[in-house]
């Protein structure tokens, strides 16, 4: 079949038998879709079983709760992100902390405190270096902005993430730190290490097929907001890791590479409260502000909150 048969024979199924009221957005979506779907068919003369295979891998997918860790797999929020950059470009937005990929493991609700918070419940103290995360906010001009929202979350030593990992605490290495006068948050927390997609999981099934490994670097995850400037989505990756650069989610960025430094002096020790040399990262966040008609940084998607 032609490509002009297939758009008359996918009007003719989804748009010519509404009998109600109709979803304009969701009809012209569907059918762009299924059109680039049945000519992918024709292209590739993908078959009927191996169509049935391809819809059995979505149920799967979707019942192992993979399917947000296979848009960043393959690169989907990636582009997303390209894409926005391109839109903020062409509303003339520029400057401030580049955005990446959010990734499928924020939980709604962490604990809130001005300044400073401990991320960590102490399980895991004196298995992995402690880690103190500190950084000012400010706008494109470098104006401290007060009272914005910092959340925060990361992994553990094991590459698991609180929640979803229940034998971890309720909010472990999650938490959301309100900037202080002077524009500061500081985190007290541990090291984190990348992870791995699970093994045996929908993801790294399909990344087995495309000879790719599932490996992320490590990283810790942001969202940064404040009235009147516009939300940011990022996180920074760990220089020295090994997949740094090589990153399965895409979502290392110029700018967004954050040295760990060690820290053993006495005096400095002492300052901080610590009983011994702990890693020490400096990001700062720099905030743009909102804009009329600009595209919106917020994503409207399901969350897990707790």
């Amino acid at each position: 079949m032609n490509r002009q048969e297939i758009d008359a024979l996918v009007k003719q199924m989804n748009v010519d038998t509404a009998t109600g009221p109709v979803d304009e957005r969701v009809q012209q979506v569907v059918v762009r879709l299924l059109g680039d779907l049945f000519q992918a068919i024709e292209d590739l003369d993908i078959s009927q079983s191996e169509l049935w295979k391809g819809l059995e891998y979505f149920t799967d997918a979707g019942q192992a709760n993979e399917l947000g860790l296979l848009a960043a797999g393959l690169g989907l929020e990636h582009y997303l992100d390209l894409r926005a950059d391109e839109a903020d470009a062409k509303a003339g937005i520029t400057g401030g902390t580049p955005r990446t990929i959010e990734g499928p493991l924020y939980v709604a609700g962490a604990p809130e405190t001005v300044s400073f918070a401990r991320m960590d419940d102490g399980s895991e103290e004196g298995k992995i270096p402690t880690l103190i995360i500190e950084g000012t906010v400010t706008d494109t001009h470098g104006n401290l902005v007060e009272g914005a929202k910092v959340e925060i979350w990361h992994a553990n030593s094991l590459g698991n993430y609180s929640f979803f990992d229940k034998s971890q605490s309720d909010f472990n290495l999650r938490r959301s730190i309100i900037t202080d006068s002077d524009g500061q948050y500081t985190a007290l927390t541990t090291m984190p290490v990348g992870y791995g997609c699970p093994p045996e999981g929908t993801t790294q099934f399909v990344l087995d097929k495309l000879g790719r490994h599932g490996n992320r670097p490590s990283h810790v995850h942001y969202f940064v907001s404040a009235p009147g400037y516009r939300k940011l989505t990022t996180q920074f990756n760990i220089e020295g890791d090994q997949y740094l650069w090589d990153d399965f989610a895409f979502a290392t960025r110029e700018g967004l590479v954050a040295t760990a430094v060690d820290v053993t002096d006495e005096a400095e020790i002492a300052k901080r409260g610590l009983k011994g040399p702990f890693k020490y990262i400096q990001f700062d966040i720099e905030l743009v502000k909102e804009k009329t008609d600009a595209p919106s940084t917020e994503v409207d998607r399901r969350r897990a909150s707790a």
